[in-house]
């Protein structure tokens, strides 16, 4: 027993110094760590160099990582995302896994596979992988994007879709026990809702209030752990999958107030536990198979591929997704996933399905699992490609909102209607500016059109979108969306379409700012950037640095190209800095109200400068701007004024408007 474990644990310390080798080298070509991971595998064992033949240790380790995964899976997507995401879920969910399992289903049987053995391959191929997926999503920054949102909301459905798919399996295999186990299923079916519903109303979240003010970390870890472990093993006793019950798990805390801790708890297990997982999988990869049959394994590998890929694209066409967002939705679903050899080992068990037929759907398998990574990392170039016939094939939902856009003229293009495209229109709405807005929530986009939003379906990677939005009138384009591989699509068409036109483009982190530049937006506003700015001037607020020093260090970083923090000098001022001369003045710009008492009124007889020290040193009305304006210029409604002065002394004169 020792001399095995001392196996085990050598094997593990040789494949994770593949691992880490490879990840360094695969790092530098930006291919996806979960090749690596494949590969390392793959080298450690049987088919490779052999370092490892304790295989079902292994597997135990993979088991565990598919677990905490779709545990974190559950942490972040609760019930009420899950709602939120329900087209995605029940209807793209349904299509894509019926459609393809009746496809397949048909092909096998033209090669003359019987109907039970065929439905069964149907089943298998149906399950694209979570793990694969996610993990790449989340490498790529593209979890909350359209198709982020679209292929979990799939993946979601398959992964529930697997218990009736494993309930039906002893059916099709044709074996006389099947009644007891559809029996145990479905008393699990119901016994299981009712227990998570018990447990994430009442339970959990006492034990983790419980931990949280007795303030014992050890505790709230082990409730964490314990209600993962344990929902998993309930659900495997009624002969479900333990990952499934994982996913449940993750949801039960996912009510709670503690989720975002539990999350923070749990994410070292998942990442090491998930590498494991892909780990194994290269492993079962069985290279002398796949040199005795490799035509035929191509074959099946290009078949799933772009059937899979077909499902899914239509799938989300139906939801209502843009054409692009499918393309990319229908490239992230194109492989064979865990939750498949799960399924598979069950129908071996049953003698349903051969050992070479079990081999062949392996090394299928994997290959779909190596090669997804790679397929997701061109997705977006393809999708640019693919996209565009689907544009013209389908039928323009944007007919009503083209009278409206004729009309505009210098306003402003918003793509992305989340938190930052709101914003944005919100300020445009106050300061009287017209605005266009596109998005690619299908739901987004009706609701807002009912409450009066000028707002249009559509990819604003795609020329007739913008020409349908106004580009050859408009002034500004502000991009607010979640791909970084969209958004640079974006920019790049923006600025082919329109030399002239001003780019300002908000985005995550300051890598992606050279760039954009390069690709023609004029301003790029990185959130990482701002956030540490932000923080940089309440730190010299703390410090009671002067206002006008605090604004000139900001000014300096922003000035320097975004050169985070870099070595300021001390400023050198000169008599014509008015702002050193007299410390904290301000020029601030207000709008004259209908009720302001200097309405009408000309500004000599205003006394603003002699009564509060405030001077107004332009006035803009409408397209005119008058600088310096005499004692004779009356003041009127809607006029901005520039006023210069000492905060509390505007904040005086002007009560109602500053």
């Amino acid at each position: 027993m020792q001399g095995e474990l001392a196996s085990l644990f050598t094997g593990i310390v040789v494949v994770f110094l593949i691992a880490v080798f490879l990840l360094i080298i695969l790092y530098r070509v930006r291919i996806p760590s979960v090749v690596a991971f494949l590969i390392a595998g793959f080298l450690a064992g049987p088919s490779g160099l052999g370092l490892i033949t304790n295989e079902e240790s292994i597997s135990f380790f993979a088991e565990l990582g598919v677990i905490f995964l779709l545990f974190t899976i559950g942490l972040e997507f609760s019930v009420s995302r899950i709602l939120k995401s329900k087209r995605f879920v029940l209807i793209g969910g349904i299509l894509q896994v019926f459609l393809t399992i009746v496809i397949w289903t048909l092909l096998m049987q033209i090669t003359g596979m019987d109907l039970n053995h065929a439905f069964f391959w149907g089943m298998l191929v149906s399950l694209s992988s979570t793990a694969i997926v996610m993990k790449v999503f989340a490498d790529r920054m593209e979890v909350d994007s359209p198709h982020g949102r679209a292929t979990l909301g799939i993946l979601i459905f398959q992964d529930i879709i697997v218990i009736p798919m494993v309930m039906v399996t002893p059916v099709l295999a044709g074996t006389t026990d099947s009644d007891f186990s559809l029996m145990k299923l479905l008393i699990g079916a119901f016994v299981i809702p009712v227990f998570v519903y018990i447990a994430a109303r009442y339970v959990v979240p006492a034990l983790l209030l419980h931990a949280a003010r007795l303030k014992n970390r050890e505790m709230f870890l082990f409730i964490v752990m314990g209600t993962c472990l344990m929902v998993a093993f309930l659900t495997s006793e009624f002969g479900l999958s333990m990952a499934l019950g994982a996913f449940l798990a993750g949801i039960i805390i996912s009510e709670s107030e503690y989720s975002t801790h539990a999350m923070s708890s749990i994410l070292p297990f998942r990442d090491l536990f998930t590498s494991f997982f892909f780990i194994s999988i290269g492993m079962i990869f069985n290279a002398g198979y796949f040199m005795e049959n490799p035509l035929l394994i191509a074959e099946l590998v290009m078949l799933v591929i772009c059937v899979k890929y077909a499902t899914g694209t239509l799938a989300a066409l139906l939801t209502g997704l843009a054409p692009r967002a499918c393309v990319m939705t229908g490239i992230s679903l194109s492989q064979v996933g865990e939750f498949s050899f799960v399924l598979a080992t069950t129908g071996t068990s049953l003698g349903f399905l051969a050992q070479d037929q079990f081999q062949l759907f392996l090394d299928v398998s994997v290959v779909t699992m190596g090669i997804a990574p790679i397929l997701m990392g061109i997705s977006g170039k393809v999708a640019t490609t693919l996209s565009s016939p689907l544009c013209r094939i389908l039928p323009d939902r944007n007919s009503e909102q083209e009278e409206i856009v004729k009309g505009l003229n210098n306003h402003i293009i918003i793509v992305g209607y989340g938190l930052n495209g709101k914003n944005v229109a919100r300020s445009a709405e106050i300061a009287g500016v017209p605005y266009q807005i596109i998005e690619m929530n299908p739901d987004t986009v009706r609701e807002e059109r009912k409450l009066g939003r000028p707002i249009m379906f559509g990819d604003a990677a795609q020329s007739e979108v913008l020409k349908k939005a106004g580009i050859a009138k408009a002034r500004v384009v502000v991009i607010v969306v979640n791909d970084p591989f969209s958004t640079q699509q974006i920019v790049q068409t923006v600025r082919m379409m329109s030399p002239g036109i001003h780019i300002i483009v908000r985005t995550r982190y300051m890598g992606e700012v050279a760039t954009l530049m390069e690709l023609g937006a004029d301003e790029v506003i990185p959130e990482e950037f701002e956030t540490a700015v932000e923080i940089f001037t309440r730190i010299l607020y703390t410090y009671l640095i002067p206002t006008n020093e605090i604004e000139h260090l900001v000014r300096e970083i922003r000035s320097g190209g975004y050169e985070m923090f870099r070595s300021i000098n001390t400023p050198i001022y000169s008599f014509d800095n008015l702002k050193v001369l007299v410390p904290d003045i301000e020029i601030r710009t207000i709008r004259i109200s209908d009720d302001s008492p200097y309405s009408g009124i000309p500004l000599k007889k205003t006394m603003i400068r002699s009564n509060y020290q405030v001077s107004i040193v332009a006035i803009r009305r409408g397209h005119q701007m008058i600088v310096s304006p005499g004692g004779d210029e009356i003041i009127c409604t809607g006029d901005l004024v520039m006023v210069l002065g000492r905060p509390e002394d505007i904040l005086t004169a002007f009560p109602n408007d500053a």
